[in-house]
């Protein structure tokens, strides 16, 4: 089925009521399980939130792949005959975003490749930064590409390579530059690597005598598996008959794990390697509420990534959290038009105020971070239509100034608002009777973890302060289609 509009969240992003970041995908792998496919299904379902746009699983029984992909939701891609079709105790499964509106069922991942050393399947969550350069130099050398997904790049590199299937897929890697986390199944073998500097999470888990792979942890703790570890820097594991081992394609360069999962995109419940994403952002709320306080009668967060840190805010401050916004979350996007009347429309049915809360109170509101600035500017209006008298927004991440490279749909510099504004004016813009960002100091401190007392905070901060931690060049300027 390619793109025609009929299924849910077709080209979410720009055009929409809300300009919200978004992650572009998730993976989620299965070693050693019966029915792999069902396990895979309810992985994916977890991680549904990292992609809604399309859905795919493939799985092997050792000897033949079968696989299935489609627009849509997992739910909408899957049902009970479709699954029971894919036989297989292996299985990498993909939900995605697409980058730059290209929406097409072409891109879907996993990608399936017939090679003349057998069947070979991809799934991976990030952007390869280099990929345009590698791209065109296997055009020269005679490769014929099917998609513009960058994931296909490593696919003809470990097919053209005389090196045996895990030697092959190492020097691949090498030559990747950017944030990426890979799923790569033959019939034989498993492979799960993460880039030299861990952008891109993807964490092992145990159910029995098989082995999970997530991009988050939520999705191992719904099917009943044990977290196991996350995995390295530079690590590829491999998974086949004898077992699995551990192997490094290259050394740790300097672990940067996106700050973005950290502040919105990983679900509440998830765990970044010690750190749970609930207990960080409710702690970068308490760090707001130190650095910015306020006088106000009540303190609300944006639903759902917003919650935990305007609970932290809240009871650093002592003031009463209160729900003042509500989100409909079976409001697609289906519904949305290009009139701006609509488009306004689109925003109300997707977030409402309670006016029995906000009606006459000074508002603390809370939110994880600001992109553009036109969803803050209409939810502060939706509060004084609703009677707050006073609405001070407060935003629990440093100010978003440039754009990513690793694998998140953002626009260009000139698109954010922060950007191209300082506060004072962001703020004059949204609405607000005031406004104040988090410390990039302070967002770093609250995250903390085991490897706070590395430089950044091991963390990837080149949204806010355009320390990217790979080389960016002009290949970096997005021309093929990212996971």
């Amino acid at each position: 089925m390619e793109a025609s509009g009929s299924y849910f969240n077709e080209g979410g992003g720009q055009d929409g009521p809300f300009d919200r970041l978004r992650e572009e995908c998730g993976v989620f792998g299965v070693f050693g399980y019966s029915e792999a496919a069902s396990l895979t299904y309810y992985g994916l379902h977890t991680l549904q939130h990292r992609g809604e746009e399309s859905a795919g699983i493939c799985t092997s029984d050792g000897q033949t792949f079968r696989y299935h992909r489609g627009m849509g939701l997992v739910k909408e891609v899957f049902d009970k005959d479709r699954l029971a079709s894919l036989e297989g105790d292996r299985a990498i499964g993909h939900v995605r975003y697409s980058t730059s509106g290209d929406s097409r069922l072409a891109n879907a991942q996993p990608l399936v490749f017939k090679t003349r050393d057998g069947d070979l399947s991809v799934a991976t969550n990030g952007n390869i930064v280099n990929a345009p350069m590698i791209r065109r130099e296997l055009e020269q050398k005679g490769s014929i590409f099917q998609t513009t997904s960058d994931t296909e790049v490593i696919a003809h590199l470990i097919a053209r390579s005389e090196l045996d299937f895990v030697t092959a897929a190492k020097d691949a890697l090498r030559q990747l530059v950017g944030g990426f986390a890979f799923l790569i199944m033959t019939n034989d073998k498993l492979l799960v690597a993460s880039d030299t500097y861990g952008l891109r999470p993807v964490v092992m888990g145990r159910l029995g005598d098989a082995w999970v792979f997530s991009s988050e942890s939520c999705a191992l703790d719904a099917i009943g598996a044990e977290f196991v570890r996350a995995v390295e820097p530079g690590e590829m594991l491999v998974f086949d008959a004898l077992g699995y081992r551990s192997e490094r394609f290259a050394p740790v360069a300097k672990r940067a794990l996106c700050s973005m999962e950290f502040i919105y995109f990983s679900r509440p419940d998830s765990q970044l390697y010690d750190v749970n994403l609930h207990t960080a952002r409710k702690r970068m709320g308490m760090r707001l509420a130190e650095e910015f306080p306020i006088e106000a009668d009540l303190v609300s967060g944006v639903p759902d990534s917003s919650i935990s840190a305007a609970i932290g805010y809240a009871e650093k401050a002592g003031i009463p959290y209160e729900m003042g916004m509500i989100k409909n979350k079976y409001s697609g996007r289906t519904f949305i038009q290009p009139s701006q009347e609509l488009r306004e429309q689109g925003v109300k049915m997707k977030l409402s105020a309670v006016r029995s809360v906000v009606e006459g109170k000074r508002v603390v509101l809370i939110d994880d971070s600001i992109v553009r600035g036109t969803t803050s500017r209409r939810i502060v209006k939706m509060l004084r239509d609703a009677g707050a008298l006073e609405v001070h927004l407060r935003i629990a991440s440093p100010p978003f100034k440039n754009p990513c490279f690793y694998g998140i749909d953002t626009p260009t510099s000139d698109d954010l608002i922060a950007f191209t504004h300082t506060v004072e004016q962001i703020c004059e813009l949204t609405g607000a009777d005031s406004l104040a960002f988090l410390s990039q100091p302070g967002m770093i401190e609250a995250i903390g973890g085991a490897f706070a007392k590395e430089a950044s905070g091991g963390l990837c901060l080149a949204c806010f302060d355009k320390e990217y931690p790979t080389p960016i060049g002009v290949s970096a300027k997005m021309s093929s289609c990212g996971c």
